[in-house]
């Protein structure tokens, strides 16, 4: 007997879309959501892969006197940047962060949390990436998580565009690749876990929004390349090159 897609087993072949997760919506339980970016960090040190993309992509390319600039688009709870930010300071490196969301919800709750000890204040913001093109302003780097698969294809290209004007150095978004295995192994290592949150329904759900590396790849302009990273993650680089 061949078992079709159901609830439990999705069809992954095919990008879902159209379908918001329950933290974005407007009404959604406050409670909840609070707790889900609380949870986030939890889920992100183990996921992610962020520390590993710190020691390769970023901190090389940090001084101890001459302070860096990074931006983070859709930051949500900022579990992100302030690893980041907690991750130079241990190493003696100077990085000013700038971290934006389009959720008032999501800023409220990351600029109530305190300040990393030793570290320079991350100036968080409720704005879109094209506000500050608008405004005129410059980061060393821009970076994203669990970003991209929240965006139709003409929003992508349009945030890829606002990231090429936004940076001076490097852009590095992250996210999860749509495949069955990290699917059900989600599923499974989060059924008994985060009751008290939309972590494990909107993770799933993220998945299935999530781009396959193929889909990636036709998508992406000139000058930008997609790298994979462990586990079923997509690495979206772009290098700044200035022209004569």
């Amino acid at each position: 007997m061949t078992l079709g897609p159901s609830p439990l087993f999705p069809d992954l072949r095919r990008r879902l879309t159209g379908v918001p997760e329950a933290m974005d919506a407007d009404d959604c339980d406050l409670t909840q959501l609070e707790q889900t970016y609380r949870n986030f960090g939890q889920v992100n040190a183990v996921v992610s892969g962020w520390r590993a993309v710190y020691q390769r992509e970023l901190r090389p390319l940090l001084s101890a006197t001459r302070p860096s600039s990074l931006l983070d688009i859709g930051c949500g709870g900022g579990d992100v940047p302030r690893q980041l930010g907690r991750w130079a300071a241990q190493d003696g490196l100077r990085l000013d962060i700038t971290a934006i969301d389009a959720d008032e919800r999501a800023i409220r709750y990351a600029s109530a949390l305190p300040q990393l000890v030793g570290a320079s204040p991350i100036r968080f913001r409720q704005a879109m990436s094209h506000d500050l093109v608008r405004e005129g302003r410059l980061f060393d780097f821009v970076i994203s998580n669990h970003l991209l698969h929240h965006l139709r294809a003409e929003e992508l290209a349009a945030l890829l565009d606002d990231c090429q004007r936004l940076c001076l150095g490097k852009v590095i978004h992250s996210d999860l690749e749509r495949h069955p295995l990290p699917y059900a192994v989600f599923s499974t290592l989060t059924l008994p876990l985060f009751k008290d949150s939309f972590i494990r329904a909107d993770g799933l759900l993220s998945i299935r929004r999530s781009f396959t590396p193929s889909e990636l790849r036709r998508m992406l302009p000139s000058g930008w390349r997609l790298r994979r990273q462990f586990p079923f993650r997509h690495l979206l680089l772009y290098q700044y090159t200035r022209h004569a």
